[in-house]
Parts: structure tokens; sequence; C-alpha cells
């Protein structure tokens, strides 16, 4: 049985720095297969489509999309600084929740879906966020789950510890700064 080939790769992008991991991950896989980067950012009415329905206002869901506009090209400048030349780069927002927004998205032959999986639980165990799971368990291709940095989880968990020896040897701790300890 022959492999599926990967035609365009969609990406779900979030804004957090942990999220970036998975653009990351996203770009080599485009690379890889040579096919475009779909990077998209879902959004959905404050409140919900109830409250919305209930009481629209046209100014207000304008400003969410430019949010969300804003939120995906941000995560592009941060990830990469530029939008990365090499890659054929769509930019997306889409309303909705997020993992059905991706799901529906990447439902194409030869799609390819990434997501991150959100933050690491106790014992450093993975801990799936809704949107992983819908994903995982709803898309109907490939999906790449892309855990967050170790260096983000052990930043936030305060196991992050720069000693001077670690400096001194990366040439960042000058001779003056040693002797005065």
């Amino acid at each position: 049985m022959a492999s599926a080939r990967v035609r365009r790769v969609v990406v779900g992008v979030s804004g957090s720095l942990a999220n970036l991991a998975a653009l990351h991950a996203a770009a080599e896989q485009a690379r890889l297969y040579d096919a475009p980067l779909v990077a998209v950012s879902a959004w959905q009415p404050i409140g919900g489509e109830p409250v919305h329905r209930h009481a629209p206002c046209p100014r207000i869901l304008q400003m969410w999309r430019n949010q969300a506009a804003s939120r995906v090209r941000t995560a592009v400048l941060d990830a990469f600084g530029a939008p990365p030349p090499d890659l054929d780069l769509t930019l997306l927002t889409a309303r909705g929740h997020a993992g059905p927004v991706l799901v529906a998205l990447a439902a194409r032959p030869g799609d390819m879906l990434v997501v991150g999986t959100g933050r690491s639980g106790r014992a450093g165990k993975p801990h799936r966020g809704r949107v992983s799971r819908y994903c995982l368990g709803h898309a109907r291709c490939p999906v790449l789950a892309v855990p967050p940095p170790d260096l983000l989880s052990e930043a936030r968990h305060g196991r992050f510890r720069v000693h001077d020896r670690d400096l001194a040897s990366a040439g960042l701790l000058s001779s003056a700064t040693k002797k005065g300890r």
C-alpha cells in the first residue's frame, strides 16, 4: 500500500509561546513535503454564538475578526521574524471553536493537521488541551501533535536556573564579575 503524499499542511495558531513550537513543526513539514502551509486562527464572539444572535453588533464582530488576523500575523513574526520566503504561506481566520474549525479546514485529500498539545501536566506528562484532543479524535487526516518546548515548561515551573559556571563557559560572565563574587 503506497503512502499518501502530504499536499497541504494546516496549523492552528493560538498566539501562545507554546504554540510557536507547533508553527515551527508545521513549517518543517511543509518544507519536507514541499507543500503549502496554512496558518489558521479560529475565533468566536465573546459569550458564544447565542449571545451574538441575541444582540448582534457588526462592529464588534469585525473587531474580533481583526484581532484573530493580528494574532496569526504576530505569531508568524514571533516564530520566524518575517514570513519565511521558502514557504507558500497562507494566513487565515475562521469563525468557530478551534477544534471543529481546524478539522473542517484540514479535510482535503493530502492534508496534514498540526496542533500544539498545550502545557505539561503533573510529572511532565502532556496535558492535551481540548483543541488537540478534539483534532486527534475527529480529524480524517494525519495529525501531528506538538508538545511545548521543555525550556518553556521548566520556566513555568520555576525549574529553570542559570548558574555562573554556565554563563562563564558561554563567555557571558566577565572576569570582573567573577572576581567580585
